[in-house]
């Protein structure tokens, strides 16, 4: 595969589509089995209220991938995200009822690099709270 937005057809400041990504109890244990993480927090709210969590909260790596989606998707090519990093600011909360939470999630170019790749900043938010700082993928377009 190859990307399908060209280097030439983009600037610094050019917006991605936004997203909104649905998580629920029941997306968190399947998660968790194809990722090998049952850590209680992610699926047992006692253990989660009992060691100071508010409610279950998502996996970090969840969220994390769920927020790359913006760029995959506007590239057509997971592939050309050659470069991937955040930090974990807040964790997304998802009560145990059929709604959970919403992970939203928004990018915007922010730099233009050498043979032909970007910089795309991601901003990920839930419940109105930033869930991830530093969000940045170095991405290779055609």
């Amino acid at each position: 595969m190859t990307a399908k937005i060209a280097y030439d057809d983009v600037e610094v400041g050019t917006e991605l589509p936004a997203q909104a990504f649905g998580v629920t109890r029941a997306v968190l244990v399947q998660y968790a089995g194809a990722s090998g993480d049952f850590n209680p927090i992610h699926w047992n709210e006692r253990f989660a209220k009992e060691v100071g969590l508010p409610d279950v909260i998502a996996h970090g790596m969840f969220t994390m991938a769920e927020a790359i989606r913006v760029v995959t998707d506007w590239t057509g090519d997971p592939a050309a995200v050659i470069e991937y990093g955040v930090r974990f600011t807040k964790p997304v909360v998802v009560p145990n009822d059929d709604k959970g939470a919403t992970i939203e999630v928004s990018g915007k170019v922010a730099a233009k690099l050498d043979d032909n790749t970007v910089r795309v900043d991601l901003t990920a938010t839930s419940a109105g709270q930033k869930v991830l700082g530093m969000s940045r993928a170095v991405v290779r377009l055609a």
